[in-house]
């Protein structure tokens, strides 16, 4: 208490300068509306400032939360998009396509090989998450895979950087469709074999999935054309084919279940008998 009277004591003068600052401050902002506004503002910004400081670290801390309800949104959203209703031509087998019915699970991944020849993914989802070979698998920006093993708790996915991969695919501009493949060198790009030599293609053209196989949707984005050429026979083309999705950097993935799968594979082998 002393050290109190005693600061007190050695510094009125500068002390009782500030409060007949304050005081005069606070009559001159009380009596004049334009200074009354001002200081409003000032502090109005002031405390706006500090608000949205806290705000910013806040919304850091809650990052993932906010990235999990992301992913459900994304999840449902693809739900919808794959399972949209469309007419369905019945003097068509090819047409069945036309009417698949997909169930999406999101994962993440655990481990992703890039710089050999056959590389893989593991996530972690598994048997008792419903998850089974051939399912498909993608990114928000494009293809990923197919689900290759599985155990309760993870798969295995045969990445498109696999030199044992092939995946039906075309060229969203003309329809013309092929193989992609993968020639173990670069995990940017990856090749689009077999395309009619008519295929009016050029530079920059979008290739996504085919929707000819019970995996994948028509439509799931690939990449764009890098370059082209005709094969040694002259018939088909040679495309390189530069990926959406970096590979070499796959987070969360979603796993596709073409729940009419198993179907369309009985009607195709009853067919081909």
């Amino acid at each position: 208490m002393q050290q109190i009277i005693n600061f007190v004591i050695r510094n009125k003068t500068f002390l009782l300068f500030l409060l007949l600052f304050s005081v005069s401050l606070t009559l001159t902002i009380q009596s004049h509306s334009y200074h009354r506004s001002k200081f409003i503002n000032s502090a109005s910004a002031l405390a706006g400032g500090v608000y949205g400081t806290f705000n910013s670290i806040d919304k850091y801390f809650n990052l993932k939360d906010q990235n999990k309800i992301l992913v459900e949104e994304n999840k449902r959203l693809r739900n919808e998009l794959f399972n949209l209703n469309k007419p369905i031509d019945t003097s068509s087998l090819d047409n069945i396509q036309s009417r698949l019915n997909y169930r999406i699970t999101t994962a993440e991944v655990y481990k992703n090989s890039y710089s050999s020849t056959n590389n893989y993914l593991t996530i972690n989802k598994g048997k008792k998450d419903s998850i089974k070979e051939d399912f498909g698998v993608i990114s928000p920006k494009g293809i990923i895979g197919i689900i290759d093993n599985t155990s309760n708790n993870y798969s295995t996915v045969l990445s498109i950087l696999n030199t044992n991969s092939k995946i039906n695919a075309e060229v969203k501009a003309t329809n013309h469709f092929g193989s992609l493949e993968w020639d173990g060198k670069s995990p940017y790009l990856t090749q689009l074999v077999d395309v009619s030599k008519f295929a009016p293609i050029k530079i920059g053209d979008t290739i996504e999935t085919g929707g000819q196989s019970a995996i994948f949707p028509k439509g799931i984005g690939i990449g764009t054309i890098e370059k082209f050429e005709t094969d040694i026979s002259g018939d088909t083309y040679n495309i390189e084919v530069k990926l959406f999705n970096d590979m070499t950097n796959i987070g969360t993935v979603y796993i596709i279940n073409n729940l009419d799968k198993e179907e369309i594979i009985n009607l195709e082998s009853s067919v081909d008998d």
